[in-house]
């Protein structure tokens, strides 16, 4: 089966937070966007059929998500895709990522301890360590040749007064995957310091030739204090289905967690569209994943040739993961401020400023659309630029 990603699909009248509300994140209206971070992909076409025949049923009442067709779902795709043992007593059903991730914060940490992550960052880890009454501890991610990498002193004397680090494996918006021996450092220097570690490994089906992915439940038998959070939401594109999950491997925190969710935020009954999604995507749309990826890689393979052939102080790096181009503008001679002005009012183009995640005078821009509609956000993206070199003349 083959999936065609070159199908352009209008979104707009559809209340799509990306399209409809553009406005929203750039103060203006008909912008091209290129910002939030779902696709404009249709999802894989068993996922389609499959909720076609639920709806079809027309009976759309309360349903569990706690039976082996979904957990199972989850455990069998990391040992099939990941090669990583999963206990399917373990998962949990989640409406949301960031909702497992403020939760555990709550069950691993209390008020005003630290928690630790990396920048630049997905703001969101920011925002639910700082609403969560949690002290943010920012561990620097470093850049060498558009590679990033952290310093493992840094890390050292910066995690070990903390309670819980806040992973994003592979890491948005830098695209960075995690090597086997960066990953072992992370886990073991948590170890020695008695810190959890909460990975959100939500982008995980996008990694570039040259690359792994590695879940950090595959180092569960060395270090307990280890929670992995995802869906299949990014990498198939149904975020509006609703559902997510997390791994719990202790009792302690498996129990804590389905006491909140079940007495206190009464989210007892599964999104019914979503769990069917999750289920189908994962045992039967390995297909879907491969030519997401190559796809992908093309549209980066363009980014990329396209600003080395036509900016000298722009540079852009391949990412090893993720549909998120991070590029940078440190170089050029204007603020951040000018180029977001540029980019909004003289090109019509929405891409987040890097500012948003930590990143000063980068942009991350999502290729997660047609390469057609990619080469008309990048021609914009000139114009902006274009307009501003010809002002400083």
């Amino acid at each position: 089966m083959k999936h065609n990603f070159d199908e352009e699909n209008n979104r707009l009248g559809t209340y799509c937070t990306q399209w409809d509300y553009i406005q929203d994140r750039f103060n203006k209206k008909d912008l091209i966007p290129f910002s939030i971070s779902d696709t404009d992909f249709k999802v894989p076409l068993p996922v389609y059929e499959k909720i076609n025949e639920v709806l079809k049923h027309q009976i759309y009442g309360y349903s569990r998500w706690n039976h082996k067709d979904y957990k199972g779902s989850i455990a069998n795709y990391y040992k099939n895709k990941f090669k990583c043992d999963v206990n399917e007593e373990g998962i949990l059903y989640s409406p949301s990522v960031m909702y497992s991730v403020s939760l555990l914060i709550r069950l691993l940490s209390e008020k005003e301890e630290k928690v630790a992550t990396f920048n630049p960052m997905y703001d969101a880890f920011f925002n639910v360590i700082r609403e969560n009454k949690r002290t943010l501890v920012t561990i620097p991610l470093h850049e060498e040749k558009g590679h990033f990498y952290f310093d493992c002193d840094e890390f050292e004397k910066l995690i070990k007064s903390c309670k819980v680090f806040i992973l994003c494996s592979p890491h948005n918006p830098t695209g960075k995957v995690f090597k086997e021996e960066e990953l072992k450092f992370i886990i073991e220097t948590c170890k020695k310091y008695n810190v959890k570690i909460i990975s959100d490994e939500i982008h995980s089906d996008i990694v570039f030739d040259g690359y792994k992915h590695i879940p950090v439940l595959s180092y569960y038998s060395n270090y307990e204090g280890l929670y992995l959070v995802s869906s299949g939401s990014k990498t198939f594109n149904y975020p509006g289905l609703i559902g997510s999950y997390a791994i719990v491997q202790d009792k302690k925190t498996y129990d804590g967690f389905l006491h909140q969710t079940r007495t206190k935020d009464f989210l007892n009954s599964v999104s019914i569209l979503g769990m069917y999604a999750t289920m189908v995507s994962y045992n039967q749309c390995d297909y879907y994943v491969r030519d997401l990826v190559k796809y992908v890689d093309i549209n980066m393979e363009y980014v990329k040739n396209f600003i080395q052939k036509n900016f000298d102080d722009i540079k852009f790096t391949k990412p090893e993961g993720t549909y998120l181009a991070w590029i940078d503008c440190r170089n050029t001679p204007f603020s951040s401020e000018e180029i977001q002005d540029a980019l909004v009012n003289v090109g019509g183009v929405g891409i987040m400023k890097g500012e948003v995640y930590g990143g000063n005078k980068y942009l991350r821009l999502n290729c997660g659309c047609t390469l057609s509609k990619l080469k008309v956000g990048m021609e914009r993206f000139k114009k902006s630029f274009d307009y501003l070199y010809n002002l400083e003349k």
